[in-house]
C-alpha cells in the first residue's frame, strides 16, 4: 500500500477517535451541567410527551428559527436537509451489500449537494450583509462555513466534473473498517475532500457545530412547564438539601 494511503488511513483513524471521544466527553459535560431554574421557553408543554413532540418539531422543522427569521430558516433548512441526504448517500461506501433504501436515496443525495452548498452560501452571505450579524461574527464562524462549503464543492466536483474511482474508494473505506488496507485513488478533488472531512471531524467537538447534540440538553426546550405541580430542583441541590443537618 502506498504512503499516501497509509497517511489517510492513519488520519481517519485519528479523526474518528477524536470525533467519538470528543463528542462523548462533551455530551457527558452537557448531562452534568446543572439546571437549577425552571426556564422553558413559553408557551411550553406541561408533559414529557409534549416536550418530546416539541423537541421533534425543533429538530426536524427548526420551529423557533422559522418564527424568528424566515430567510435564515430557508437557508438553514436547505443546508441541513441537503446534508442529511448527502450523508445517507455516503452510507454506500461503508457497507456491502448496500441496503435497498440507500440505493433509492442515491439520486436524491447527489443533487441535494446543490441545496446544501446554496444554503451554506446564503448563511455565509448573511454574515457579511447583515450589520448586526457581521458585528458578532468571529473568524471561526467564517472558517467553519468555508470548510463546509469546501467539502460540498469538492464532493460535487468528484460527482459532476472529475469523477473518481468509486470502486477503489469504497474498497479503501471498507478496508479501514476491517483493518484490511487497500489502495486509495490519488485524484486531487478526492484528496481535498477527504482532507477537509477529516479536519471537520477533528474540530467538530470543539466547534459551534455542537449545537447538533446540544439542543437536546437545552433547558429552554427540554423542560416541562409545571412549576406549580412539581418543585424543580437540580440533583446536586437536592443532595445538598438532603445532607443538611
Amino acid at each position: 500500500m502506498s504512503t499516501l494511503a497509509v497517511f489517510y488511513a492513519v488520519l481517519f483513524y485519528v479523526a474518528t477517535l477524536v470525533l467519538l471521544g470528543g463528542l462523548a466527553y462533551r455530551i457527558y459535560e452537557y448531562s452534568r451541567t446543572p439546571a437549577p431554574l425552571k426556564i422553558p421557553t413559553t408557551p411550553a408543554p406541561t408533559t414529557r410527551a409534549g416536550v418530546a413532540y416539541r423537541m421533534g418539531r425543533e429538530v426536524v422543522l427548526f420551529e423557533s428559527l422559522f418564527k424568528s427569521n424566515k430567510w435564515i430558516w430557508v437557508f438553514g433548512w436547505m443546508f441541513h436537509v441537503g446534508l442529511l441526504l448527502v450523508l445517507l448517500r455516503h452510507i454506500r461506501y461503508f457497507q456491502e451489500p448496500v441496503w435497498f433504501w440507500v440505493e433509492i436515496v442515491q439520486p436524491f443525495g447527489m443533487y441535494a449537494s446543490f441545496a446544501m452548498v446554496a444554503g451554506l452560501a446564503g448563511l455565509w452571505a448573511r454574515r457579511f450583509l447583515v450589520d448586526r450579524v457581521r458585528y458578532i461574527s468571529t473568524p471561526s464562524d467564517h472558517l467553519m462555513l468555508a470548510l463546509l462549503i469546501g467539502i460540498g464543492l469538492s464532493g460535487m466536483m468528484m460527482t459532476f466534473v472529475s469523477r473518481t474511482d468509486i470502486v477503489a474508494l469504497k474498497a479503501f473505506m471498507l478496508g479501514l473498517m476491517t483493518f484490511d488496507f487497500q489502495p486509495l485513488p490519488t485524484d486531487g478533488p478526492l484528496l481535498v475532500h477527504l482532507t477537509l472531512v477529516a479536519l471537520l471531524m477533528i474540530i467538530f467537538p470543539v466547534s459551534k457545530l455542537l449545537h447538533a447534540p446540544g439542543v437536546f440538553f437545552s433547558p429552554t426546550r427540554n423542560q416541562t412547564e409545571n412549576p406549580r405541580e412539581h418543585r424543580h430542583i437540580a440533583p446536586w441541590a437536592a443532595a445538598l438539601e438532603k445532607n443538611k443537618p
